[in-house]
């Protein structure tokens, strides 16, 4: 648009919401209608190792795949043990559990997460700390985490306390939205100069790295999770991470119903969890699992291709990788202008309305019902991204093999 004020001229950018629907129907070429935001990839050895599964009648929790599947998440990501789990959101509760979390104890958390992240957290009777976003991570903001612990707590006796509430802080879990890796050096001296326990929700991160080291593996623990929608899926299925011999030990101890071995009685030891991964499900990731390297190939080259085709659409951008991380893109995303920010839903409507699945970010924490009480810090980062950022189409199979 072109301005007059006084003689000069100015120029000024507009949101053409026509313009990003042809941007998108251009990358994605229309394959379905409509076009799904995240479509799992099923064209490796799934059919012949579920089919094994099923000619040797082991379906269930026992199987030779389920320990195949956790070699092979321990041989990609570097970590020392990997405990495979029913779900994403089971891996966090149960590493929660191991990193010291307690009832009554404060947990701090993205505002700007799944509610499964906060729900973990709640699981161990503990309270959801909410915290502030960086916009180059779209993860926790370490400096101004930094800076708000020094004012609210005091470390007494190596434990973090909120001078507030008078509750321990025992844990802090970064969460790398949508593949994007936080900024972990930093976040770690964070921790450990409040003495907080780092679990890491790596839920969307398989396949990330963070200077040259995998995602979920800087912490004591970390969740990983294969959902449907999620770069490797086993249909619905987790896994936690740890360095920790011990600590891996009494992972599988409490997911497998603290069980103690025996080849007839069944004796438990504690209260545990009946999270075990079932056999069908490993073999599916299995077969997911050679086959990742292919997959994040094909989603970079994606990426690259929306970089290209929004680089000339105004009003919009596509957000790249932070500095120093290699991202897998699991949800690509577009963030648009802070001058356009009330037409986010506008544009949503047009392109679901065209054929493209697109979605918001998740409702803020604060802003739920169950959390809204919680303590947290400044969110206005959060606040304003949430209110900019789009999902687009991110499936692997929307580029050529």
């Amino acid at each position: 648009m072109i301005m007059e004020n006084g003689g000069e001229m100015a120029m000024t950018n507009a949101l053409d919401v026509n313009a990003v629907i042809q941007a998108l129907k251009d990358v994605t070429r229309q394959q379905e209608d409509p076009v799904p935001l995240h479509a799992p990839v099923f064209s490796g050895n799934e059919w012949q190792y579920v089919k094994e599964c099923l000619d040797t009648g082991w379906v269930s929790s026992v199987g030779c795949f389920v320990d195949q599947f956790e070699r092979m998440l321990v041989e990609y990501t570097g970590a020392g043990y990997a405990i495979a789990v029913v779900n994403g959101t089971a891996a966090l509760h149960v590493a929660l559990i191991l990193a010291g979390v307690k009832p009554g104890d404060e947990v701090i958390i993205p505002d700007m997460t799944f509610v499964a992240t906060a729900n973990a957290v709640a699981y161990c009777g503990a309270v959801p700390h909410l915290a502030d976003i960086d916009p180059a991570t779209l993860g926790l903001d370490p400096d101004k985490l930094d800076r708000y612990l020094h004012e609210i707590v005091l470390v007494k006796e190596g434990v973090c306390i909120n001078k507030s509430t008078g509750r321990p802080i025992r844990a802090v879990v970064p969460m790398h939205t949508f593949g994007h890796p936080v900024d972990l050096d930093k976040l770690v001296a964070v921790a450990e100069k409040y003495r907080l326990a780092v679990v890491e929700d790596a839920a969307e991160s398989l396949g990330s790295f963070y200077k040259g080291k995998h995602t979920g593996t800087f912490g004591m623990l970390a969740a990983i999770s294969f959902n449907g929608n999620k770069i490797v899926t086993t249909g619905g299925g987790g896994a936690i991470l740890t360095n920790d011999p011990e600590l891996a030990k009494l992972a599988k101890h409490l997911t497998t119903t603290a069980k103690l071995p025996h080849s007839w009685e069944y004796v438990h030891d504690r209260t545990g969890f009946n999270y075990r991964l079932p056999n069908l499900n490993a073999a599916v990731g299995c077969a997911q699992l050679e086959q990742l390297p292919g997959f994040l190939e094909r989603k970079r080259r994606l990426a690259d291709k929306y970089r290209a085709a929004f680089a000339g659409v105004s009003g919009v951008t596509f957000f790249t990788e932070p500095e120093g991380a290699r991202s897998n893109y699991w949800l690509n995303v577009l963030l648009l202008d802070e001058a356009f920010a009330s037409r986010r839903d506008e544009l949503l409507e047009t392109a679901n309305a065209a054929g493209v699945m697109t979605r918001p970010a998740w409702t803020l924490m604060h802003r739920l019902e169950m959390y809204k009480q919680c303590p947290r810090m400044d969110l206005s980062n959060a606040e304003d991204i949430a209110g900019r950022l789009i999902n687009i189409p991110s499936s692997a199979n929307l580029v050529d093999e």
